[in-house]
C-alpha cells in the first residue's frame, strides 16, 4: 500500500468512522462487500432491534395513552416520549428496506476518497467531512445524555415522568406503559431491561441516521465545491470539450445521488416535520406548565431532562434544514462559475456545450419532505413560529 493510498484510508476513516460504528450496531450500514451470511446476520440484527423496540416500548406507551386520556398532562407527557419513539421506529424501518439503494451513495463516497486529488480538493473534502463529524458528535453527546437520564435515575427510584395511578400503580418502568395484566417480579425486571435496551437503540437509530443523512450531503457539497473549482478553470484543461465532458458527468453523477437522498428520506422528513410541531408544543406545554407550578412536583432532573429533549429535537429538525439550505447554495456556486467562465470567447460548438451545462445548473439540487416542501431554513422558522403559537391554545385549555 502506497502513502497515498494509506492517506486515503485514514481520511476515509476519519470522515465516517463514528457514522458507520452506530449504523453497523443497528445492522443498518449501507455495505455491498458484506457476503450474504454476513448480510443475513445484520438483517437479523436489524428485526430484533425493530422487534424489540415495538413490543417493549412503542405498542405499551401507545395502549397507556388510551388510558390517560383526558388527563392533559399525562397526555402530554406521554406524547413527548411516544411520538420521538414511534419516528424513530419509523425511520430505522425506512432505513432497513431502502439499504440496498442507499450503497451505491456509500461506494461513491468511499472512492471519491481513494481516487487521485489535488491539495485543495482534499482540503475542500475535509472541511466539509469536519462538519458532517462534528455534528455527528455533538448529537451523540446530546443523546447519550438524553439517555443517561431516563435510564439511571429511576434506577434509584427518581423517575422523570409524570406519574398516574392509571400507568403507574406499583413500580415504575422507564416509559409510561400500560399492559393488560400487572407485571410483578422477574416480568417487571425484564421489561424494564428490554425498555433500557429500547431507549439505548432508539437514540442510536435517531442520531446515527440523522448523521448519515448529513454525511451524505456534506459530502455532495464537497463535490460540488469541487466542480465549480473545476468549471472557473476549464481554460487550463489541454481538451477543452474533454474537460467539460468529465465535468457535465460528475454533475450529472451528484444529480443522481440526490434524486437517491430524496428518494430515500422524504417520507421520512414529512413525518418528522408533523413529530417536530407536535413535540415542540408539547415540551413547551410541559415546561411552562412546571415552571407555573401546575405540571406536578418540580424536579432538577425532569427540568433537565425535558430540556435536553427539546435541544435535541431542535438541533436534528434544523440539522435537516442546515443541510437542505447548504445544498442550495452550493448549487448556486456551480451555476455562478458556470456563467463566470469566459464561455463568449469559445469557438461555437463549444459554446453551444457549455450553454447545456449552464441552462442544467439553473435548477438547484433539493432534499424535500414528502416531495412537497424544501428542506430550507426558511421552512424550519415557518415551522418554529406556527408551533409556537399552538402552545398558547394548549396552556388557555390547560
Amino acid at each position: 500500500m502506497d502513502s497515498s493510498e494509506q492517506v486515503a484510508r485514514t481520511d476515509l476513516e476519519w470522515a465516517i468512522g463514528i457514522n458507520r460504528v452506530s449504523l453497523k450496531i443497528l445492522g443498518l450500514w449501507p455495505d455491498d462487500k458484506l457476503t450474504r451470511r454476513q448480510n443475513l446476520i445484520a438483517d437479523a440484527q436489524a428485526f430484533s432491534i425493530f422487534f424489540l423496540m415495538m413490543f417493549t416500548a412503542i405498542l405499551p406507551q401507545t395502549f397507556a395513552l388510551f388510558h390517560v386520556w383526558g388527563d392533559i398532562m399525562a397526555f402530554t407527557d406521554n406524547l413527548q416520549i411516544s411520538v420521538p419513539f414511534s419516528v424513530t421506529v419509523m425511520k430505522f424501518f425506512i432505513m432497513w428496506i431502502r439499504k440496498e439503494e442507499l450503497k451505491p451513495l456509500v461506494n461513491m463516497i468511499v472512492n471519491d476518497w481513494f481516487k487521485t486529488k489535488t491539495t485543495l480538493e482534499r482540503k475542500t473534502m475535509i472541511k466539509q467531512a469536519r462538519i458532517a463529524r462534528m455534528i455527528v458528535m455533538f448529537g451523540g453527546i446530546m443523546m447519550t445524555l438524553a439517555s443517561i437520564i431516563l435510564i439511571i435515575p429511576p434506577c434509584f427510584g427518581y423517575s422523570m415522568r409524570y406519574q398516574t395511578n392509571v400507568t403507574d400503580p406499583g413500580k415504575t418502568l422507564l416509559l409510561q406503559s400500560y399492559f393488560f395484566h400487572e407485571i410483578k417480579s422477574p416480568f417487571f425486571e425484564i421489561a424494564f431491561i428490554g425498555q433500557a435496551l429500547s431507549i439505548s437503540f432508539a437514540a442510536i437509530s435517531y442520531t446515527g441516521i440523522d448523521n448519515f443523512l448529513g454525511l451524505v450531503v456534506f459530502h455532495i457539497c464537497a463535490q460540488l465545491d469541487i466542480l465549480k473549482y473545476r468549471l472557473l478553470n476549464l481554460h487550463n484543461f489541454r481538451d477543452f470539450n474533454a474537460g467539460l465532458s468529465y465535468n457535465i458527468k460528475d454533475h450529472l453523477r451528484l444529480i443522481r445521488s440526490v434524486d437517491v437522498i430524496d428518494n430515500t428520506f422524504n417520507l421520512m422528513l414529512l413525518a418528522l416535520l408533523l413529530f417536530f410541531g407536535i413535540l415542540f408544543c408539547m415540551q413547551g406545554f410541559l415546561l411552562i406548565s412546571i415552571i407555573d407550578g401546575k405540571g406536578g412536583d418540580v424536579s432538577v432532573t425532569r427540568i433537565c431532562w425535558l430540556i435536553s429533549i427539546l435541544i435535541n429535537t431542535f438541533a436534528h429538525m434544523c440539522l435537516y434544514c442546515v443541510v437542505g439550505e447548504v445544498l442550495i447554495a452550493k448549487c448556486e456556486g456551480v451555476y455562478y462559475a458556470t456563467y463566470s467562465f469566459a464561455w463568449y470567447t469559445l469557438k461555437p460548438n463549444q459554446a453551444k456545450n457549455m450553454l447545456l451545462m449552464m441552462l442544467r445548473t439553473e435548477k438547484p439540487l433539493y432534499i424535500t419532505a414528502g416531495k412537497i416542501f424544501p428542506m430550507t431554513m426558511s421552512l424550519f422558522c415557518s415551522l418554529i413560529k406556527t408551533s409556537a403559537g399552538y402552545i398558547s391554545v394548549l396552556l388557555t385549555n390547560r
